[in-house]
């Protein structure tokens, strides 16, 4: 992770064009309004939202890196949404403008010989931008998507366009599931995984790479927590934050984030689960008890960031980067 963090651009952007793709999936385009370029951005980057409830959620980037006039995201009304799908579904929005935050990028497309995509739903969306990038670098690839059905098989023609017989679609009523280890095991050792989509698969993907001869290389993005992710919000501690001159206690039944929140409203936040990554926050002294599924466990140890969202502390104090 890095050790320092840059507040991301934030711009207001016009919603320019709201179309269907799939199945309770809904995509938005967003450009300036007076038509100045957008900044650049690199596949896996995502964007956070500002809708008029005043609600945050952070959406992959899934247009064109090479395209400067607008950016695209893609919204998949959850069963179990906390409000912002529904919200993006529900409110006529083209033609307003909306607070967009970034881009930001914690899911980078790192070099490799190839690469093998697994998506499940609209965890497609970071990858299609990484299967355009790859396409126009002459590098091998392969991307297998997988959905219930074949209406939410979210961008399935822009890939089959793109890719022909590179590109697997599954659904599952025809199909089953996605065999994940027939998938890696048809893939050259060396090339990564990326992997993004439900926590069942992703779960799965891991344990795939981690007990291969030999371990695969895998990169994953999660739109929920990860299996055993957070724990019980065990005991009280302090944090101090050193830019606003605070000493808050954090009581075992309130997060950082709530905490910092009451005296800092403007700090960053989203998912509030620990797999977005928007309130990472740098840690300037003590010692963070990393609860999230964004900073692998390898990282942990050496990590000089935390998500105060979930994360806790292991010891009696904390000191912030806010």
């Amino acid at each position: 992770m890095s050790s320092e963090l840059r507040a991301p651009a934030s711009a207001r952007l016009l919603v320019g064009q709201a179309r269907w793709l799939a199945e309770e999936v809904l995509e938005l385009r967003l450009a300036r309004r007076d038509g100045l370029p957008l900044p650049p951005w690199e596949p896996g980057a995502h964007v956070e939202l500002t809708l008029p409830s005043g609600l945050r959620r952070a959406y992959s980037l899934c247009g064109d890196p090479r395209e400067r006039a607008a950016w695209t995201v893609a919204v998949h009304r959850a069963p179990d949404s906390r409000g912002g799908s529904r919200e993006l579904h529900e409110t006529a929005l083209v033609g307003r403008e909306l607070t967009v935050e970034g881009p930001v990028n914690r899911f980078p497309l790192l070099p490799a010989p190839g690469y093998l995509l697994l998506a499940g739903g609209i965890g497609v969306t970071p990858l299609l931008p990484m299967a355009r990038a790859l396409t126009a670098a002459g590098l091998p690839w392969r991307l297998v998507l997988g959905a219930r059905d074949r209406s939410r098989l979210v961008y399935a023609e822009e890939l089959t366009a793109l890719g022909g017989d590179r590109v697997r679609l599954v659904p599952q009523d025809e199909a089953g599931l996605p065999d994940l280890a027939a998938e890696l095991a048809a893939t050259p050792p060396g090339h990564a995984v990326y992997a993004c989509g439900p926590t069942a698969m992703l779960d799965a993907v891991s344990e795939l790479c981690r007990t291969a001869v030999p371990a695969r290389s895998l990169h994953v993005e999660r739109f929920a927590p990860a299996a055993g992710a957070q724990q019980e919000a065990l005991g009280r501690f302090e944090v101090v934050l050193r830019r606003s001159g605070l000493r808050l206690a954090v009581p075992a039944d309130r997060s950082v984030l709530e905490v910092v929140r009451d005296h800092v409203p403007d700090v960053p936040y989203s998912c509030e689960e620990g797999y977005c990554g928007s309130c990472e926050t740098p840690v300037l002294a003590g010692i963070p008890d990393h609860r999230d599924s964004v900073i692998g466990p390898q990282e942990r140890a050496t990590a000089t960031t935390m998500m105060i969202c979930v994360s806790r502390a292991a010891s009696t104090i904390l000191e912030l980067d806010l």
